[in-house]
């Protein structure tokens, strides 16, 4: 006697409803950075004295490990520039928590390629946003493209074989696809290419650099002929209203199988939404990470069916899904409308109607602009310490800032005579 089986729901439904774990967990183990790209989805530059301790960061790889966690994407910031970052690598791989980390390259010499390529459990990522230095520098800064390809080198010569090369696709780099596949597969290497969101400080510069419509067709005829060989992120199913969909999961996978953990244990729905907006809850608090994944309000809310809104009556619907919930959000375009790339053209037409409307400005800033006051008032509040108010001077040792971005604590040598009794007021140096 045979059966039928009863017929399996799509992927892209199943996912709908959210995973008892993440799919993609994305840490950024600090905000430091050596570099200051201008599209720089969490603003980095400098390191948060908030940041999440050896041992609390153990303790995250620990529940990760429980809850059966594949790999984590580890980035920053430069992750590392952190001390302990090799430690956390051991201790997550010696977990079963495998782990893929972003770097600039700067910190790849041909010891640490040769480190790598004995790892079976740790794969690494090269960024590099143009194929030549003329478009990579000014995007990245200068002598960026020279250290990205020395980077490689090493890897290549230690035998890593299948690390990636990750561009963010601009309007200045649509043109170097091409030229983008020959450098990986040049080094051994796969291309991954991901989409520009208006995250951080890629706010400021979105509307320059996004890839314009002709460039948005362009690297979807690209990606379909090349799209089994070329990692996407699953970054561009807005482009998706072309016509066929393309590898990978057709889904904004907000707070559903993707989440973000911060420098100082912060979660949210998106690495691409760093915003209170979009904030689930802390790994400090209790049930850990864990228990922010499963029970926050805001995850249970995206895994709830969805208004499709403007786009409803789309016959691309199915496909594009409305697009990315960040790119929306950051261009100030309502989050149940097209997304601001849609390739009908209707994001096109509410970004036109936005006037001087104020737009959502990410809710955390590290760029290495801050003025030394704003640096001492992060620091200071980070640690409970009450400085003078704005005018009056600072007391006679003054602090000492850092000059690295990943100088440990800016506060370090603060040092000032301790109130009498009657004082509340909470002082650096005071025990």
């Amino acid at each position: 006697m045979s059966t039928i089986a009863a017929p399996v729901g799509r992927l892209v439904d199943e996912f709908q409803a959210g995973l008892d774990a993440p799919i993609c967990l994305t840490w950024e183990l600090t905000y430091a950075c050596n570099l200051a790209c201008v599209h720089c989805l969490s603003s980095s530059g400098r390191r948060d004295p908030r940041e999440l301790t050896t041992d609390e960061c153990k303790a995250v790889i620990d529940e990760l490990q429980r809850m059966q966690v594949f790999y984590v994407n580890i980035g920053g910031g430069e992750p590392t520039v952190r001390k302990d970052f090799w430690e956390l690598v051991d201790y997550a791989t010696a977990h079963q928590v495998g782990v893929k980390f972003s770097t600039n390259g700067s910190r790849i010499d041909a010891d640490v390629a040769r480190r790598l390529a004995a790892s079976d459990y740790v794969d690494v990522q090269i960024s590099l946003d143009g194929a030549t230095a003329e478009v990579n520098d000014p995007v990245r800064g200068p002598g960026t493209f020279d250290t990205a390809m020395t980077a490689m080198g090493h890897l290549k010569d230690a035998g890593f074989s299948g690390f990636k090369l990750s561009v963010v696709c601009t309007r200045h780099n649509i043109g170097q696809l091409d030229a983008f596949k020959a450098i990986a597969d040049a080094y051994g290497a796969q291309l991954r290419l991901t989409r520009l969101r208006p995250s951080g400080r890629g706010a400021d510069t979105w509307d320059e650099l996004h890839p314009l419509p002709e460039q948005q067709r362009e690297l979807y005829d690209w990606l379909v002929a090349h799209g089994e060989d070329v990692l996407t992120g699953d970054s561009f199913f807005h482009l998706a209203a072309y016509g066929d969909a393309l590898p990978g999961l057709n889904l904004c996978g907000a707070g559903r199988v993707v989440c973000l953990i911060d420098p100082v244990g912060d979660v949210y729905a998106c690495p691409f939404a760093i915003h209170d907006e979009f904030l689930a809850g802390n790994v400090r608090a209790d049930g850990g990470f864990q228990g922010v994944w499963r029970d926050a309000t805001l995850f249970r809310e995206l895994r709830e069916p969805q208004s499709a809104g403007a786009c409803g009556s789309c016959r691309f619907f199915d496909a594009c899904r409305g697009g990315c919930m960040a790119a929306k959000f950051f261009t100030g375009l309502p989050m149940d409308g097209p997304d601001p790339e849609c390739v009908l053209g209707h994001g096109e037409e509410l970004l036109a109607q936005r006037g001087d409307a104020l737009l959502p400005k990410p809710s955390v800033d590290h760029s290495k602009r801050r003025s030394k006051r704003q640096r001492l008032e992060a620091a200071a509040q980070a640690r409970g310490i009450a400085l003078p108010p704005e005018g009056e001077p600072l007391p006679a040792r003054p602090v000492q800032l850092p000059d690295r971005a990943c100088d440990e604590d800016p506060l370090a040598r603060f040092r000032v005579t301790a109130p009498s009794t009657d004082d509340p007021t909470p002082v650096a140096g005071a025990r």
